[in-house]
């Protein structure tokens, strides 16, 4: 496959999405060159559009965290891979570009039964809820998730793989087809947090019990009610901030539940750390999305030069699962 000198990509521009033409990168040691057919948005790209979230150092400055395609080129040490394998792969930047390179230990095989669109919305949030449901939260079979957002991307994501792993999901959603839809895709229970309280909620449908986990991702006013919804040694994982990163914390709900606290961001962390959950999900998620058990939820897709009007409605909140760009044909 020739490669050019150049490519189509969307840039930030004064908090803004614009196209533009950038040189094709070239892979380095470890990293290989991936033609992208399909990249998925995730709220830290919105976040770097407004100058919230800057990527790391030596990260691209194009938006983009993960991508589906075609591998083109390779750079050294990345025996594991060879051109033309189709591939899904998360990356700190680059995403949004007809070309993109990535790490090869960070890069999975997409299974044949997915699209390209369909595999583009897999490894953000598959990377995310494995880290934090399972590795850092410690989900066990029989327990209780509560997931805070259910219908986005990574709450269609955490309803399944905790279902499939044995837990209950319990999540909230905004509103009664977002509930609905929870439900479908095998949450026990769904709270439509603008209509109900869901301390009340969960007090109700736990018998006063408590969930054993919480995956959530707004944050603020948040934190003291999630503490309430804790059971006895639950643990609360926290992976964004959308109202807000400060809060009042009851300090003596959280010594005498023994509860445990924690959170993270993936965007920053080292290859090796991001290769082990990869590893991870090869052996464990990956038969599930062969099997078809479980899948990515698209809700719409864009064109790269229409990059702006997916950011746009990312932010309405109306969207279902994943929105993807379609880069390439």
């Amino acid at each position: 496959m020739q490669i050019p000198d150049t490519m189509r990509a969307a840039e930030v521009h004064s908090g803004s999405l614009k196209s533009t033409e950038r040189p094709v990168p070239v892979p380095q040691t470890g990293q290989v060159l991936i033609k992208v057919m399909a990249a998925g948005i995730n709220r830290p790209d919105v976040m770097q559009r407004k100058g919230l979230y800057p990527p790391p150092p030596g990260a691209s400055d194009i938006p983009g965290l993960e991508i589906a395609g075609i591998v083109v080129a390779l750079g050294d040490n990345t025996n594991n891979l060879a051109i033309g394998d189709k591939v899904c792969a998360l990356v700190t930047g680059g995403g949004y570009a007809e070309y993109c390179a990535a790490s090869a230990s960070l890069c999975l095989p997409i299974p044949d039964n997915l699209s390209y669109v369909e595999a583009a919305g897999i490894p953000e949030t598959f990377f995310t809820v494995w880290s934090n449901v399972f590795d850092r939260g410690h989900l066990q079979k029989g327990e209780t998730l509560l997931v805070h957002g259910g219908s986005s991307g990574i709450g269609t994501t955490a309803i399944q793989l905790a279902k499939a792993f044995g837990a209950k999901v319990i999540v909230t959603a905004g509103s009664l087809a977002k509930r609905q839809f929870c439900l479908d895709l095998g949450a026990n229970n769904a709270i439509n947090y603008r209509e109900q309280d869901f301390v009340s909620e969960i007090n109700q449908i736990t018998q006063a019990v408590g969930v054993d986990l919480i995956l959530d991702m707004i944050g603020g006013d948040y934190f003291p009610r999630n503490l309430q919804c804790l059971a006895v040694g639950g643990r609360l994982v926290q992976i964004a901030v959308q109202q807000g990163s400060r809060s009042d914390i009851d300090l003596w709900a959280v010594m005498q539940k023994r509860l445990t606290i924690t959170g993270s961001t993936l965007r920053s962390r080292d290859d090796a750390f991001k290769a082990d959950i990869a590893d991870k999900l090869l052996a464990y998620v990956w038969p599930l999305l062969i099997s078809g058990r479980i899948k990515p939820i698209i809700h719409s897709t864009f064109a790269l030069s229409d990059a702006a009007l997916a950011h746009e409605l990312m932010e309405s909140n109306q969207h279902i699962g994943k929105i993807i760009l379609k880069v390439s044909t």
